[in-house]
């Protein structure tokens, strides 16, 4: 279960933003990786290493999951974003055909062509039908299944997620509000969004029927009936409708830390998702980590289940000339940050 957004603020810029969640224990999510600019990489297949070939134009940082090279979300040095998002039931790719294998690879290897090739959703969109996605069983991800469906957005605001149904047939679609959840496909969210349209920020009016007065209990009656629950519509409406009724920002740090709190509604707890008689140990489904990327500034924001405290890494600050491939564990700080505020006691 995750949950994208995206905001803009007055002075032109974009953020994207999102939680994270895994089923099956601690990803480890707070391990970034950092990838260099012009590297080789190689496609992974269900031959082997043996897929699409090319060489990266440009350098990223990405999270990175259960010790593997990729993750859940990342962007480039000249700020675009991809990020994956759980689609089972939906996602349905092509056969592997090996007389196709130079241009077949993985989920996550179509993620890091993305991140390493392009500068903008156009050249995404225009260059799709260069790769094949397939199915590849990869043992190091606990043996889960892999389906997914990708958000992709750059610093001008555009923003598409793209979806792989009925054996490989690709679907790419304007992310409304830039909203993103998982299952089902994303035409049906659009479309089960005209079960709301009657909610409002304003609280509801008052009136009296058979000489009963009846009034609101507070604020937030016109809200009544927004979904709350953890289910990917559910979300996806109340993503939508928070990121709609926004308040107007004047920077991108305001967005980035809006967004925050906004993706605090989202925030799925140990327990909240478990089966019946069961006690979660682990952070299974839990939010796990919770980023937002300034594709402004390029700076990736984030904060953990683990460690409250928002930590950042500047990509303008990386020259991707000269790494290869290197993972920034933060595993060091797994422990929440508190600040004691001192008081001044007189005479003392």
């Amino acid at each position: 279960m995750c949950t994208g957004i995206s905001l803009k603020s007055s002075d032109g810029a974009t953020v994207v933003a999102r939680t994270v969640e895994w089923a099956l224990s601690d990803a480890h999510h707070d391990r970034i990786g950092v990838f260099g600019r012009g590297r080789q990489w190689v496609a992974q297949t269900p031959s082997g290493q043996d897929g699409k070939e090319w060489t990266g134009r440009y350098g990223f940082v990405s999270l990175t999951a259960y010790g593997q090279p990729y993750g859940p979300d990342a962007m480039n040095e000249v700020g675009l974003y991809v990020g994956v998002y759980y689609f089972p039931g939906c996602y349905s790719p092509a056969p592997y055909d090996p007389a196709q294998r130079a241009r077949t690879a993985s989920v996550g290897d179509f993620m890091q062509w993305m991140l390493s090739s392009f500068a903008t959703v156009d050249e995404v969109r225009a260059h799709l039908d260069e790769v094949r996605v397939v199915d590849v069983v990869d043992p190091r991800f606990g043996g889960a299944a892999l389906p997914f469906h990708w958000k992709v957005a750059d610093p001008t605001g555009a923003a598409i997620v793209i979806e792989i149904t009925e054996g490989g047939r690709v679907d790419v679609f304007n992310a409304y509000l830039g909203v993103i959840a998982n299952s089902p496909t994303y035409d049906w969210h659009l479309t089960n969004l005209r079960n709301y349209i009657g909610l409002s920020p304003a609280p509801a009016s008052p009136l009296t029927i058979d000489g009963l007065p009846l009034a609101p209990f507070g604020g937030g009656s016109g809200l009544i009936g927004l979904p709350g629950d953890f289910t990917p519509p559910s979300r996806f409406v109340r993503a939508a409708a928070l990121t709609a009724l926004a308040r107007p920002l004047a920077t991108s740090t305001d967005a980035v830390f809006e967004a925050f709190r906004i993706l605090d509604s989202f925030n799925i707890t140990v327990g909240a998702t478990a089966p019946v008689g069961h006690q979660a140990t682990d952070i299974v489904s839990a939010t796990q980590v919770t980023t937002a990327c300034d594709l402004s500034t390029r700076t990736l924001y984030y904060h953990s289940m683990h460690n409250r405290q928002v930590r950042a890494i500047r990509l303008d600050d990386i020259d991707f000339g000269a790494v290869t491939e290197v993972v920034l564990a933060d595993e060091g700080q797994r422990t929440q940050s508190v600040v004691y505020l001192a008081v001044e006691q007189p005479g003392i």
